[in-house]
């Protein structure tokens, strides 16, 4: 038995919750005192977890710190497939050698929020990688053509004569059939994810579970007022250097800042409520990318963070801490020495970064990106306006 606490209950049912199956059914188990096994899967599409999808961490952290075991699964298998829920288009499909490079740091990412050590981890290859023809048959039993093709983006892809691919209709089975591999009592997900959390619940049924209830959370915005996605690259990563993270709100419209707030910050309703009340947008993003990044990091390097953002944009001047790259080379190709610093991610972005007139050095323009830059020792690269590094000769 765990200790009820009514008020850290209806933190878990109300704040960034869009909609609850069966919220009253699920209340009394809250009120039991049972350890529940709330079910969490994350499919490794990219290598960083955006703020997005930390979201659902930061509330599987509210059932962890309750006493509730906390059941993560990491879809490598489900992964190659893709979840189509938010997508007009096929995705792209990821080879295993992808999938394994993406997750390389998965773990290490989700242990900024959740402890571990009370966490049971799960790859769902594990049980998909045993299944036979004749069980996933069996399982696309359950459903029908008409259930799945109305989903909303699969019935606009039909309309305009889109192809959707057969692999795209069994995801939901599959991630449906995790709920049974695990015996969740609950799963938590985004609104976006409301049929595949549903078909967990008729699999279930099916193979005499009781189902488990659903808790979807409200979809993050990204910074291009999107839905925050990997693939569409509009993310925040848990990962961002804190200054970085730091710009990326203090750079993002004034029309996100409540929700920021209530999906993003761990602040109660009266300390929001009271930042909303300071008359100048700015400095309500400043609070917001502080608490942020104290989130990830901690408080001194979020007051670091806000310093540095002050140098460069209200001062002009160099941020106190820049990265050190060390290199032999007297004379280094820009792209290359861009690619090389990770100040890009590609030669490719590299090329557009130096074309779009946003690559300095030492405060002077890069404007051919087939140049070779003389390096000296001390020298800053800066890209766009938080990017940095300084060269050091080795």
């Amino acid at each position: 038995m765990i200790k009820v606490d009514q008020e850290k209950i209806n933190e878990i049912l109300n704040r960034g919750v869009e909609e609850i199956f069966e919220k009253e059914n699920l209340l009394k188990k809250l009120q039991s005192g049972k350890q529940l096994r709330i079910k969490h899967g994350i499919d490794p599409t990219g290598p960083k977890i955006h703020i997005g999808r930390a979201m659902q961490f930061w509330k599987l952290k509210e059932f962890q710190d309750l006493g509730h075991k906390i059941v993560l699964i990491i879809g490598d298998f489900t992964a190659q497939i893709g979840d189509a829920s938010d997508k007009d288009a096929m995705r792209k499909v990821l080879t295993e050698k992808e999938i394994k490079e993406n997750m390389k740091d998965y773990v290490k990412q989700i242990g900024k929020i959740l402890d571990l050590k009370k966490v049971e981890l799960h790859y769902n290859s594990e049980w998909h990688k045993k299944m036979k023809s004749a069980e996933l048959l069996r399982l696309a039993m359950i459903f029908t053509a008409q259930q799945t093709i109305q989903r909303r983006n699969f019935k606009e892809r039909w309309e305009s004569g889109k192809p959707i691919g057969l692999h795209e209709l069994s995801y939901p089975l599959l991630q449906g059939y995790d709920s049974v591999a695990v015996k969740a009592d609950v799963e938590t997900g985004g609104t976006d994810q409301l049929f595949n959390l549903q078909s967990g619940r008729e699999i279930q049924k099916h193979f005499g579970q009781k189902p488990q209830d659903i808790i979807t959370l409200k979809m993050l915005n990204g910074l291009d007022g999107r839905k925050m996605s990997t693939s569409w690259g509009n993310m925040i990563t848990i990962l961002d250097e804190p200054h970085n993270m730091y710009g990326k709100i203090m750079s993002m419209s004034d029309n996100l800042i409540s929700e920021y707030f209530e999906l993003c910050t761990k602040l109660n309703n009266k300390e929001i409520a009271e930042i909303k009340k300071m008359p100048n947008p700015r400095d309500q993003k400043a609070v917001l990318a502080k608490e942020i990044v104290k989130m990830y990091y901690s408080e001194k390097v979020a007051i670091e963070a806000a310093e540095n953002f002050d140098k460069i944009f209200r001062q002009h001047e160099l941020p106190s801490k820049i990265e050190i790259f060390e290199t032999d080379k007297k004379i280094y190709p820009v792209l290359d020495l861009l690619f090389d610093s990770k100040l890009a991610e590609s030669k490719n972005e590299a090329k557009r970064l130096v074309e779009g007139g946003g690559v300095q050095i030492d405060k002077e323009k890069i404007e051919d990106w087939k140049k070779g830059v003389e390096l000296k020792d001390g020298m800053v690269m800066q890209v766009g306006k938080r990017r940095f590094i300084k060269i050091k000769i080795k």
